[in-house]
């Protein structure tokens, strides 16, 4: 479990609740379901219009990846290996680094060692590990991209909430004792779009970005180590 994710969520939420509090304020009354439906219902069905099928199903696993990311390797271990490796080689050639292969925990480093000690051609495994590369990337930002489409709707949304509010509240201007409720009302909508972008949409976002850099530079370690152990360079 990462827990600068679940801490970050519990600040900004009891920063909030704390904040009401001292301010003598009622907590219910920021609950506001239709203003909920507008926000989060209009939020959501935005961006499920733009992402395609597939990737809409892939969002909980993406989203898994905030709060229980995959166990990676230390890139000074991974270094560390690679180095190991290659004083093997050197010793008893490529083929004497085979039973090594089945003891890798990361995936991309047991295959790319697996084409090496396979005598695939330098150009070949740099292509085939760079393809990967890439694809992972592209993998990794339509997930982030999921959550920065929310994050940049929900203030949008939040503010047609309110404008919906106050319409609802213009239409009724019959009974002004209602006018002061109506309006605090209508700016729940706002604050929902705004509190759920800037607290949580935007910085799940953040932090699998965080994520896929981490392992981009773990996979270009491992890259740049497979090529020079490939090349038999020291």
């Amino acid at each position: 479990m990462d827990l600068t994710t679940i801490l970050g969520l519990v600040c900004a939420f009891a920063g909030m609740g704390i904040s009401v509090a001292l301010e003598g304020g009622n907590a219910g009354a920021f609950i506001n379901v239709p203003a909920a439906f507008v926000v989060f219902g209009g939020t959501f069905g935005a961006v499920v219009i733009a992402t395609p099928l597939p990737d809409l199903l892939r969002v909980p696993i993406v989203l898994k990846q905030a709060f229980f990311p995959a166990k990676q390797p230390a890139p000074q271990s991974v270094i560390q290996m690679l180095v190991d490796l290659s004083r093997r080689a050197r010793r008893e050639g490529l083929l004497g680094l085979e039973p090594e292969i089945a003891k890798i925990e990361n995936a991309f480093l047991r295959n790319g060692l697996q084409l090496v000690v396979d005598g695939s051609d330098g150009e070949v495994l740099e292509s085939v590990l760079h393809t990967e590369m890439r694809n992972r990337s592209q993998r990794h930002r339509k997930g982030i991209g999921f959550f920065e489409a929310l994050g940049g709707l929900a203030p949008t949304l939040g503010v047609t909430g309110t404008v919906m509010g106050l319409v609802h509240m213009m239409g009724n201007l019959n009974d002004p004792s209602s006018m002061g409720p109506a309006i605090a009302g209508a700016f729940i909508a706002t604050l929902y779009g705004v509190a759920s972008a800037n607290v949580v949409f935007l910085p799940i976002g953040g932090k699998l970005k965080a994520r896929s850099e981490e392992e981009k530079l773990l996979s270009t370690i491992i890259t740049e180590g497979l090529l020079s152990l490939q090349a038999g360079e020291n």
